[in-house]
């Protein structure tokens, strides 16, 4: 009977925005190259050279929080600040959309203390988190079919607890429908 009084509301981000492309222009460095011949227009329809790009972000409202104080996975399968982030893209009558997720790893951890970057600690066992992780995929899977994991931890300093702990449990889990790969930007630099 209250139903009325509930205003729904999401935390988040959005964005649209017309581009135009010019296909007339060329680059500066095709600009500076003197054996770059003068190339003619390549648009297959100069009468609608713009395109709309939209960005929408919603954050889950299961385990939000302050960065430090909020990490990991509950009982229920839900990580924390998990966001969906969706990319449209709408040119000559088509839509294309691509989505990515980003979350807490899948593994009962968390981080004590008010410091920056305190050192992480594993809070559960790994038996205790096969079925919360377990839970988080089957989610994921349900709603987006495959994805590809991007473990984006320290592989070798105070993080390399909890990129282990994730790897473990997605070799347990071995589905065919999730891709793994790590990728350590610290070393990227």
């Amino acid at each position: 009977e209250v139903d009325f009084w509930i205003i729904p509301i999401i935390q988040g981000f959005v964005q649209i925005e017309e581009l135009v492309v010019n296909y007339n222009e060329s680059s500066d460095d095709d600009k500076s190259s003197p054996e770059t011949p003068p190339q003619e227009s390549s648009c297959v329809d100069d009468v609608h050279p713009a395109f709309l790009v939209a960005l929408i972000s919603r954050r889950s409202r299961h385990r939000a929080g302050m960065r430090y104080k909020r990490r990991g996975v509950d009982k229920n399968g839900n990580v924390a600040n998990y966001v969906e982030t969706e990319q449209l893209i709408h040119v000559h009558n088509h839509t294309l959309s691509y989505i990515q997720t980003r979350g807490s790893v899948p593994v009962f951890w968390s981080q004590v203390g008010y410091r920056y970057n305190p050192r992480p600690r594993l809070d559960k066992s790994e038996n205790e988190t096969v079925s919360c992780f377990r839970a988080h995929f089957e989610e994921q899977l349900k709603n987006y079919k495959k994805q590809v994991i991007i473990n984006l931890v320290d592989q070798t300093g105070r993080e390399k607890i909890i990129g282990d702990a994730y790897l473990k449990q997605v070799l347990l889990y071995n589905n065919a429908n999730l891709t793994y790969v790590s990728f350590d930007f610290h070393e990227h630099w």
